[in-house]
């Protein structure tokens, strides 16, 4: 049972290494798709063309510096690329647990640290969205979000008790 266990585990930790490494993968290689998207909410360039009372009330929220929506982005897109490694590591180091060749209380620590990472970026997403009010026009990506927060938690709730 032992041993089943530490392969889910395992397992869970990769598919959110794999969903992020996908992610990573179009950051990087098509990196204007989600910089637009990350201006559009930073700006609230939408609210503004389809609920302009709505800005008037919190468009002193709206952060319209192209360098500081851009370091937002390029900090977006580090933290994924430690969170996709660090998750990565620790599903080959429960792997290599299952092989009875690590300590399972250093894998098991990896493997919540870093799906702690991936809950906290999109706990992140869903907070700083909720301050620019994304719900109001972008809630296909606040529903995304919310989707990938629960999945991190179940996942260090994997972690964290068995």
């Amino acid at each position: 049972m032992e041993t089943a266990i530490i392969l889910c585990q395992a397992g869970c930790l990769a598919l959110l290494a794999a969903w992020l490494s996908v992610a990573l993968h179009d950051n990087f290689r098509h990196a204007e798709i989600n910089a637009q998207f990350t201006r559009e909410v930073l700006s609230m360039s939408r609210i503004g063309r389809d609920y302009p009372g709505v800005l008037d009330k919190v468009g002193k929220r709206r952060i319209l510096h192209a360098g500081i929506q851009r370091a937002v982005f390029i900090t977006i897109v580090i933290a994924e690329t430690l969170v996709t490694a660090l998750l990565w590591v620790a599903t080959g180091a429960m792997l290599t647990v299952a092989l009875g060749a690590m300590d399972l209380e250093l894998a098991r620590v990896l493997g919540l640290v870093g799906a702690f990472g991936f809950t906290a970026i999109w706990a992140g997403f869903v907070i700083a969205g909720n301050h620019f009010c994304y719900w109001l026009c972008h809630e296909g990506a606040q529903n995304t979000h919310f989707q990938l927060l629960l999945w991190g938690m179940g996942t260090l709730l994997l972690m964290a008790l068995a």
